[in-house]
């Protein structure tokens, strides 16, 4: 069963159209395969569509209705939530390791602890990310990279 962990910049593209879209849906549709998200990414994703209110991509009627589908993918177990438990040591390596030459940023390093701990756990076998850094920093930690941007 192939295991897919996806970034808020993946699974944003799951709830409006745009460049990757096509491509995340259909990852989430593969048959028996399973889908991650962190405890982050379940807060981020719901930043992500407040600032498409902001900007005027949607309105504040179609963020309450992503808002539902996306919880309704979380309770259903479309989307499978990881823990984040006891990960903040492995994100501060990845910092060390990665800031200073590819500008890692912090809520990127968790991010990618979490796809990191699956893969440990043999749950993982992609790391979908639209993010450019973070798709070259978790390649370098040995994830196998899909970019729904470049499919």
């Amino acid at each position: 069963m192939a295991g897919y962990f996806l970034d808020s910049s993946a699974l944003g593209k799951n709830c409006h159209a745009e460049v990757g879209t096509a491509e995340v849906e259909r990852l989430l549709k593969e048959p028996v395969s399973r889908h991650f998200i962190s405890r982050l990414t379940a807060v981020e994703i719901q930043s992500v569509f407040a600032g498409k209110v902001r900007t005027g991509v949607i309105t504040e009627t179609d963020f309450q209705s992503l808002r539902r589908r996306f919880l309704a993918d979380v309770t259903k177990h479309r989307l499978h939530v990881a823990r984040m438990t006891g990960l903040y040591q492995e994100a501060e390596r990845l910092i060390k390791r990665h800031a200073m030459s590819r500008s890692l940023r912090t809520l990127d390093a968790l991010q990618l602890s979490v796809a990191l701990d699956l893969r440990r756990r043999g749950m993982l076998h992609h790391f979908v990310c639209a993010d450019r850094n973070l798709c070259t920093v978790a390649e370098l930690e040995g994830l196998e990279v899909i970019n729904p941007e470049q499919p």
